[in-house]
């Protein structure tokens, strides 16, 4: 099977994840459990299946967070509200958002079923080993309802392949500050500044990190990714896709394709909806 089918898979199924992050359904849902709007509520919702974790272990874990940005709201999170409750406000939410993004008729169509069913397939296949967030949120009861249960399959997915991801950037000797400056050197993400705001970085911490990568040979002298550094993500990605590829041999190439088509729909009507907002893209 051609790895880079699991990706344009992923591509397509983890939108239907990344969603709650910027609706504001789940944000109400955590704000009514006393945590606070943006990084407390985040870092709780995603590390909530973890357990009561400190700061040190969501550091590791999510990777690109500055230690100190984490510390400021874990563990105190669980001191307004505990795991197993933000666990119910994050379904809570999810399940409102699509709904509002989706539609009824869409959210209980065979269609959704169906991507529901695959996606499910597909994320019991995946591995353990080394993947804490794929872990924690393999455990959790599978969600009756069509459009909960892709929700969940495209969580497991998402964090399995993150998981692994993160795993290459290790190999490849890219602390998580680093690996945000290369990426941001492509222009292919969200400007620096709002990638410093989000990960608690300062505008020296960043400066000093591209330092460290042009050192390397990874950015030239303008702060553009050099060839070296092309080189380095490309090798990334590839051992991403190797190190994410159960999920997918287990449905083998016409189901991923026919998720991948599902998927793809469901996503395209959630941001012709507004489920991701409008931000300035680019380098610096």
């Amino acid at each position: 099977m051609d790895m880079t089918a699991g990706r344009r898979c992923h591509h397509a199924v983890s939108p239907l994840h990344t969603a709650q992050y910027f609706a504001p359904e789940p944000a109400e849902e955590y704000a009514a459990l006393g945590l606070s709007t943006g990084s407390m509520s985040y870092f709780a919702g995603r590390a909530a299946p973890l357990g009561a974790v400190g700061a040190g272990t969501v550091a590791a874990v999510f990777y690109n967070f500055s230690p100190g940005h984490v510390a400021r709201f874990l563990p105190a999170a669980w001191s307004v509200a505990a795991p197993e409750a933000v666990l119910a406000a994050r379904t809570r939410g999810a399940d409102r958002a699509l709904r509002r993004l989706l539609g009824e008729q869409i959210c209980a169509s065979e269609e959704m079923a169906e991507a529901a069913a695959l996606a499910l397939r597909a994320a019991e296949d995946g591995h353990v080993e080394g993947r804490p967030l794929y872990a924690a949120n393999a455990v959790l009861p599978v969600p009756g309802e069509p459009h909960l249960a892709l929700w969940h399959a495209a969580t497991l997915l998402r964090e399995h392949r993150g998981d692994g991801h993160l795993a290459a950037l290790a190999v490849a000797g890219l602390s998580g500050i680093e690996a945000l400056v290369l990426h941001n050197a492509t222009g292919e993400t969200v400007t620096s500044a709002v990638l410093r705001q989000t990960r608690g970085w300062s505008a020296e911490q960043w400066a000093a990190a591209g330092d460290r990568l042009r050192d390397r040979g990874l950015l030239d002298e303008a702060g553009d990714v050099t060839p070296a550094g092309a080189a380095l993500r490309a090798d990334a990605e590839a051992l991403t896709d190797r190190l994410d590829a159960a999920p997918y041999d287990r449905l083998g190439p016409a189901a991923t394709a026919r998720l991948t088509e599902l998927a793809e729909g469901f996503t395209r009507i959630a941001r012709e909806a507004g489920a991701f907002p409008a931000r300035l893209y680019g380098k610096g």
